[in-house]
C-alpha cells in the first residue's frame, strides 16, 4: 500500500485580528502591518495625506523618481518627510501609538530623489514597536503632522502619550 505522505508549507502568518484580542494561540504578540499607516508630510505645501502606496516604496511621491543614497546629488529636491503612523488601543481608546518621521526629497523636474532606505526601513519597525522618533522635524513640519493627526482624529491624539505631544511641541 503506498501513502501520499503531505508536506506541510510553511507560508507567511498574515493576522487580520488584533493580535492582543485574548485568543493566546499562535501569532500572539506577532507585529502586525494592519496598524500602520505612511504619512506625508509636503513641506513646500503645508499639507500632510495618507499614501498606502509607500508600503511597497509605490506613493505618488515615489513614483518615477530614482532614489539617491547622497542628499547632495538632489540639491533642488522638494522637501517631504515620511512619517510612520501606528495606531493600538488601550482602555480609553485607540491612539497614535508609533511616530517615526524619515526624510526625503523629491525633484520631479530630474526624475531624481533622496531618501535612505535603510532608514525607512529601520523607522517603520521602529514605529511598529511603539516608539516615538520625531525630535529631528522641523518646526513647522512638527506643527502640520500635529494639525492631520488631530483633524483625522481628536480622541486618538488626546488618548497618544506625552512623550508624543512634547515631541511634536504640544506638550
Amino acid at each position: 500500500m503506498e501513502q501520499d505522505k503531505k508536506k506541510k508549507k510553511i507560508g507567511f502568518n498574515i493576522i487580520k485580528s488584533d493580535p492582543t484580542d485574548g485568543h493566546g494561540g499562535y501569532g500572539v504578540g506577532a507585529l502586525s502591518l494592519d496598524n500602520i499607516s505612511p504619512v506625508f508630510v509636503d513641506v513646500t505645501e503645508g499639507e500632510a495625506f495618507v499614501d498606502i502606496g509607500a508600503m511597497h516604496a509605490r506613493s505618488v511621491v515615489e513614483k518615477g523618481i530614482k532614489f539617491l543614497p547622497n542628499k547632495e546629488e538632489v540639491p533642488n529636491g522638494k522637501p517631504f518627510w515620511l512619517v510612520w503612523v501606528t495606531i493600538d488601543r488601550k482602555p480609553e481608546g485607540p491612539y497614535y501609538a508609533g511616530v517615526t518621521a524619515c526624510e526625503m526629497t523629491v525633484d520631479r523636474e530630474i526624475r531624481r530623489g533622496y531618501k535612505s532606505l535603510p532608514e525607512h526601513v529601520n523607522k517603520m519597525d521602529k514605529s511598529l514597536k511603539r516608539h516615538i522618533m520625531v525630535e529631528h522635524m522641523d518646526d513647522a513640519s512638527k506643527g502640520i503632522l500635529v494639525n492631520f493627526l488631530k483633524n483625522h482624529n481628536a480622541d486618538m491624539w488626546k488618548n497618544s502619550s506625552q512623550e508624543l505631544k512634547a515631541g511634536l511641541g504640544e506638550a
